[in-house]
């Protein structure tokens, strides 16, 4: 049997008043309309629920047997509607917010205070995203802003907010040859092995490896690393040097890796990325709430 709710409820209105046009009035539908709901529910059930003469309604054995398994079932559909219901309002609460490496600089704390001063029912949520998705979950949807590093592939798709410009540094092992030197330039590093991203990384594997700055000649691939903790573990173990951004440094610059500066590359740009066509309101935001707090630690 295909019983609906709907039914359920039209005969627990007229079981509970045992007449017809009460119910019908406290459902907001016609007398006629409800008789003819409650013979189709009979019908289908192959059994009367309700006896019935020009002064008074009763309840069939039937329909005694019935009540209480209606009403439990409409209580439990109530309860779902309201998780449900919940479910959706915290859905769309909630902010994801991709991350490959903490974006550090002070950015978060001063993006998120000003973002829930604006949204104060807003949930935003970080998310840790593999090296392997250089959108840091942006290109699947599983995160609705992100912060990344350029360039981003396909980047008409995204909107862009640079939110921090910094010189590339070249980590290496502490006994490397050229760790003594107070600033390296990069020509002397060309015929080094490096750290590499995934290949799924695309153009910003491309841009850690400073392909543009080779004049041709193709980089030397060590190792591949997809986090913080494998690159700092290739560094020590010697299976090659790695360029990454000053506010980075101190995340693999300790227990015998060093950081130096870098002469002859161009410096790097972390921006907060998010889809074009999601002009959602904690979406816009969040970008509102970020160009505002990068004005302030600049201007700071």
């Amino acid at each position: 049997m295909d019983i609906h709710g709907r039914d359920l409820r039209y005969f627990v209105a007229v079981a509970e008043r045992l007449n017809f046009t009460a119910a019908a009035e406290s459902l907001y539908v016609s007398q006629p309309a409800l008789s003819k709901q409650i013979r189709k529910l009979e019908n289908q059930l192959g059994a009367a629920l309700f006896t019935r003469d020009t002064r008074s309604v009763a309840l069939t054995p039937v329909g005694a047997a019935l009540v209480p398994h209606a009403r439990r079932m409409l209580d439990a559909w109530s309860v779902a509607e309201a998780e449900v219901a919940a479910a959706k309002t915290a859905q769309q609460a909630s902010l994801a917010i991709g991350i490959s490496t903490s974006p550090g600089r002070g950015i978060l704390p001063a993006v998120r205070s000003r973002f829930t001063a604006a949204f104060p029912a807003a949930k935003p949520v970080l998310r840790q995203v593999g090296w392997e998705d250089p959108t840091a979950g942006l290109a699947d949807a599983t995160t609705d802003v992100a912060f990344v590093w350029l360039p981003l592939a396909d980047p008409e798709r995204y909107g862009l907010l640079v939110v921090a410009t910094e010189p590339r540094l070249v980590a290496l092992p502490a006994e490397h040859r050229l760790a003594g030197h107070a600033r390296i330039d990069f020509a002397d590093l060309l015929d080094e092995p490096f750290l590499a991203l995934p290949e799924s990384a695309g153009a910003l594997r491309d841009y850690w490896l400073a392909v543009d700055e080779r004049g041709g000649r193709p980089p030397v691939i060590g190792a591949e690393v997809s986090s913080t903790e494998e690159t700092y573990e290739a560094l020590v173990n010697g299976d090659g040097v790695v360029l990454l951004a000053t506010g980075n440094a101190p995340l693999v610059a300790h227990d015998g890796v060093v950081t130096r500066p870098v002469t002859g590359v161009s410096p790097s740009a972390l921006a907060l990325a998010w889809r074009r066509d999601d002009d959602r309101p904690l979406v816009q935001g969040y970008v509102q709430a970020c160009a505002l707090a990068t004005n302030a630690v600049r201007a700071g």
